[in-house]
C-alpha cells in the first residue's frame, strides 16, 4: 500500500485552524485551485488538482494541475511558456479548495484560449460578450 502524499487532519480543530497541510480531496482525488496574479489579484483561472500536483506544487514553486478531460498531471506553461510561479499558497477553512497567488510568464497570459485571464467574457443583456 503505498503512503498517502498529504495527511489527515486528526479532527476538526486541526483541520479548520491547524497548521497541517492537510487537504480534503473530493470523491475523484481532487481540490479546485484559484490562479491569482500575485500582483494585481486578478483571477486567472480555475483549475483542479490531484495530491500529486499540489505536491509537486508545493516542492517545484511551479503550479501545477490535474487535467480531468486530459486525466493527466500538468505543469501549467510547461508547452506554452506561460508558466506560473507561485509566491503564496493559501487553503480555505475546510481545506478543500486551494489559491494560487502566482506571478504568469512568459506573455502573462493564463487562459489557452489566448486571453490573460480564463473569465474574459461577461453576461450581458443574456449574451456572453468578451472584455478580455
Amino acid at each position: 500500500m503505498t503512503q498517502p502524499l498529504f495527511p489527515t487532519a486528526e479532527d476538526k480543530h486541526a483541520l479548520e485552524r491547524g497548521d497541517v497541510l492537510a487537504p480534503r480531496f473530493d470523491a475523484n482525488g481532487l481540490v479546485a485551485a484559484v490562479a491569482q496574479h500575485a500582483d494585481t489579484g486578478e483571477i486567472l483561472m480555475l483549475a483542479w488538482m490531484n495530491a500529486e500536483a499540489l505536491k509537486r506544487t508545493v516542492e517545484t514553486g511551479h503550479a501545477h494541475y490535474f487535467s480531468r478531460s486530459r486525466n493527466a498531471l500538468w505543469k501549467k506553461g510547461e508547452t506554452s511558456g506561460q508558466l506560473q510561479l507561485v509566491t503564496e499558497l493559501r487553503v480555505d477553512c475546510d481545506q478543500d479548495a486551494v489559491l494560487l497567488k502566482v506571478r504568469p510568464q512568459g506573455d502573462g497570459g493564463a487562459c489557452h484560449v489566448g486571453f490573460r485571464s480564463c473569465f474574459y467574457r461577461v453576461l450581458d443583456e443574456g449574451k456572453l460578450v468578451e472584455r478580455g
